[in-house]
């Protein structure tokens, strides 16, 4: 006696008319359709599986004013919950924010003084119990999980390295264990063509990633 097939090898169904039946789908079918890409910048590089939607949409955005900063405090995860993290927010139309804004590069001065808040992400490089090694780990990962709930709230966060760590430090009295890391440009995203170009040009161009065959180390 002839057996029904089954499983994803199994031939659609035809229609009365014999034609097939486009109404019936396996359950392979039904739960193993391709990723579809929705529009966003960053297309699911081939042979790789989709990434989650905010970092695949991620980008370099300039600010437009906004009174805005993300409501909630960081759950990034922390050795030992040591939370090795603190941070300065300075709110746009402040004299803090004019302060923070003068240790910036002249490159990233130029528009982050568009943004509604500047954060000066802290480390704590020590505590009673000695020096924390993981400290710039945890606060990268505090500042990860910053950057989604901004995402989540409308927000965009656009962090930067181009500024003078001692005279920050200097400004707002940081002493040792606590070292200004980096500072965040929290807004609403502008329209990169209202910028001069020696501020938007970077951000014209496609942007590269290693593949990630490049960034495994072999054993």
């Amino acid at each position: 006696m002839a057996t029904t097939p089954t499983g994803p090898n199994r031939r659609p169904r035809q229609g009365a008319g014999g034609g097939l039946d486009r109404n019936r789908r396996t359950a392979h079918e039904r739960t193993h359709r391709p990723p579809r890409h929705d529009g966003g910048p960053h297309p699911p590089a081939p042979g790789h599986p989709p990434l989650h939607p905010r970092p695949r949409t991620r980008h370099r955005p300039h600010r437009r004013p906004d009174r805005r900063a993300p409501r909630s405090r960081p759950l990034g995860p922390s050795a030992g919950n040591t939370q090795p993290w603190r941070f300065l927010l300075a709110k746009r139309g402040t004299g803090e924010f004019k302060r923070v804004l003068d240790c910036l590069n002249p490159g990233n001065r130029d528009w982050a003084g568009h943004a509604s808040a500047l954060l000066v992400a802290v480390r704590t490089d020590a505590n009673a119990r000695g020096p924390l090694s993981h400290a710039m780990y945890d606060l990268g990962q505090a500042m990860a999980h910053l950057t989604f709930q901004a995402a989540a709230e409308g927000l965009t966060v656009r962090q930067m390295g181009g500024f003078d760590a001692a005279a920050l430090a200097s400004e707002f009295d940081l002493e040792a264990p606590l070292v200004p890391t980096t500072v965040a440009a929290i807004g609403v995203a502008g329209d990169p063509a209202d910028l001069p170009e020696h501020v938007a040009g970077p951000d014209r161009k496609l942007r590269e990633r290693l593949p990630v065959e490049d960034l495994l180390i072999e054993p």
